[in-house]
């Protein structure tokens, strides 16, 4: 057997190689529900660009803006597949950061074109693979807020036999280029550019100092040599998606937190801990960071409680680079991938969720208190209930409390070990729940469920697949086709057109597919056709003027099921109409993440990601190390972009 690089595996991948998922002994009860679910997928694929898919037949009536008689400013572009960035005829765009970049002066001239950053200015520059972002105007001044998700160690570690870090120097490297950077840019005669030196910008990394609160803090799941009291943390991981509040501050939110740590003696045996490593995917060797080799905090043998300190959803004070990051327990601990916040009637906080995993769950935050402007908004994130979601096949669905009385687990343990309290609620497994976003003038949200090779699949003992925690991954109603490669975008309506509603209605906005290539389910909903075609939507952003912008991170090898869909990109949706278009490829090995907007919204900000996966040298060319990076997107003729 060919040896496996797990280097190159997904998160998914990964977990599942160390991790083989439990089967299902009920395999009748499966059966039977995935046949009931056929006629359902059936009735689903009828609608066509009805009810179902689109939105405008079975929930319409919903949507509350007039629309303009045309909703796309722009000419949809093709499916490219070389290796730069490509948009619509009357816009340009300007690479505004990548990483290496300096942050600070004393930073000027650190990235080596062929060696990258050395360990004196890694936490000085911008980092390192771009995610989620936002943008605040603070008196004035234009501060960005983006995430550096994770590192390619053979591009960030050119030094290093197959990028594995061999000292603590090559640790400390990786860990300060991943966190959040935080920065004021402005524009100028030659553009948008990252003020150096300003006194907002600031680096967030994995050796940061932060504070928890909310049900778990002090907890002694939380309590480690370092901090015996459980109330403090050091950095933040795997930053992928993001959120803002409304009172201006930025969530940073923790996803594939488990690769970071490992092993040099046993894995903890105390059967609580073991539990949890098994659901969340810890075992002895990691991702291959290697931390654990030369950071004892990392080393799970001598630091069993050090992983509980990751998974979390991170509020940061972008107005006060002297602020300590706070870790909200009452968030949950899972593989968050963004938050989403709602205002409900009353005027509490709700914040959607998903689990980025195969067979995981998507979640709301609902805030005991309301939300005033310019009021106390300390316990917004800390007070209130957690709840699942359970979709039910007829269309309709419901947020399940995860209290003490439905999971029989203390507060404390339902927020260290979330995923565990939703599965006994029976939380409806989904297809890799991404990018959520609410729409600004319509009760309504969506969240991008990427893809899932597993669901519908059976074992070789011929019994249905299963997340981490058991729980089948039979075909179901917003997860409703077998081996899903191609991925779906669900809606759904709260009950009342209110966010605190326990009740929702939903449906798919789009099934991605192939009608080129392929018939039936596979072929994606009625609103996919040869102009449009793609894979894995992950990113998701709805505009002040109610477009859905959807960016992908899928399969860009434009062959077979994938043929013509070129490489990742950033396409515009009408939630009315359900009509998709393509505005934005990246280069060929990227993946296209992050979007936020100027003030004046004559600026978009895209993040190209990993645009080195193929070997590329993509922004810089002539040989250097790829830089993922940051584009500034303006219309020619200066006017508004979305």
């Amino acid at each position: 057997m060919k040896d496996i690089d797990t280097r190159q595996l997904s998160a998914d991948d990964w977990d599942e190689l160390h991790f083989p998922r439990p089967e299902v002994q009920d395999f009748d009860r499966v059966v039977e529900r995935a046949i009931s679910r056929r006629g359902f997928l059936g009735g689903v694929l009828a609608f066509g660009s009805g009810a179902a898919v689109m939105g405008t037949g079975l929930l319409k009536g919903t949507t509350a803006m007039a629309q303009p008689a045309s909703r796309f400013p722009f000419t949809p572009i093709a499916a490219q597949t070389d290796g730069t960035v490509h948009v619509p005829e009357g816009y340009t765009w300007d690479v505004l950061v990548r990483w290496g970049d300096p942050l600070f002066s004393d930073a000027e001239g650190a990235f080596d074109p062929a060696a990258g950053v050395s360990v004196e200015f890694a936490d000085r520059v911008f980092g390192e693979n771009t995610d989620g972002m936002e943008l605040f105007n603070i008196d004035g001044r234009e501060i960005l807020v983006v995430n550096s998700e994770y590192t390619n160690n053979e591009v960030n570690l050119p030094h290093a036999a197959d990028g594995t870090p061999a000292s603590l120097d090559d640790v400390r490297i990786l860990q300060h280029l991943q966190g959040v950077s935080v920065m004021e840019i402005a524009e100028g005669e030659a553009g948008w550019a990252v003020v150096v030196d300003s006194p907002y910008n600031r680096r967030i990394h994995h050796n940061t100092p932060m504070t928890f609160d909310g049900p778990a803090a002090g907890h002694a799941l939380l309590q480690t040599a370092e901090d015996p009291t459980g109330m403090a943390s050091l950095g933040t991981f795997n930053n992928c998606g993001s959120g803002r509040t409304p009172w201006g501050t930025y969530l940073t939110c923790e996803e594939n937190f488990n690769g970071y740590f490992g092993s040099t003696a046993e894995l903890p045996s105390d059967p609580v801990v073991a539990a949890g490593y098994q659901r969340y995917g810890i075992n002895a060797d990691g991702f291959g960071y290697n931390y654990h080799s030369f950071d004892p905090r990392f080393d799970v043998s001598a630091n069993p409680n050090e992983p509980h300190r990751a998974g979390w959803i991170v509020e940061i004070d972008p107005a006060n680079p002297d602020s300590t990051p706070v870790k909200h327990t009452a968030l949950g601990r899972f593989k968050h991938e963004n938050a989403a916040y709602a205002i409900a009637a009353d005027g509490r906080v709700a914040v959607y969720m998903g689990d980025d995993e195969r067979g995981e769950f998507m979640y709301r935050w609902l805030s005991r208190d309301v939300y005033v402007p310019g009021g106390d908004t300390a316990t917004l994130l800390s007070e209130g209930t957690l709840s699942v979601a359970v979709f039910e096949d007829d269309l309709t669905g419901r947020w399940v409390p995860l209290t003490p009385a439905t999971t029989g687990m203390d507060a404390a343990s339902i927020a260290v070990f979330t995923r565990m309290a939703g599965s006994r609620v029976g939380a409806t497994t989904m297809d890799r729940p991404e990018w959520i976003a609410v729409h600004p003038n319509a009760a309504e949200a969506y969240c991008c469920l990427t893809n899932n090779a597993r669901r519908g699949v059976l074992t070789d003992a011929g019994t249905v697949r299963t997340n981490a925690g058991g729980d089948p991954m039979a075909p179901n109603g917003p997860n409703p086709r077998e081996a899903n490669n191609f991925g779906q975008i669900v809606r759904w309506r709260p009950a009342g057109g209110d966010h605190a509603a326990d009740s929702f209605a939903w449906d798919l906005y789009v099934m991605a597919g192939n009608p080129t290539v392929a018939e039936g389910p596979m072929a994606g909903s009625a609103n996919i056709n040869a102009g449009n075609l793609f894979n894995s939507p992950d990113g998701m952003v709805i505009d002040s003027t109610g477009l859905i912008w959807i960016q992908t991170d899928g399969d860009d090898s434009n062959e077979g099921e994938f043929a013509g869909m070129g490489n990742n990109q950033m396409l515009a949706g009408d939630p009315v109409t359900g009509r998709i278009e393509r505005f934005l490829t990246g280069p060929n090995g990227c993946e296209v993440t992050g979007l936020c907007w100027s003030t004046d919204r004559r600026t978009m900000f895209v993040g190209i990601q990993h645009p080195g996966d193929n070997g590329g040298d993509w922004p810089d060319h002539g040989g250097s190390l790829a830089r993922s990076a940051i584009v500034a997107v303006r219309r020619a003729d200066g006017g508004l972009v979305g």
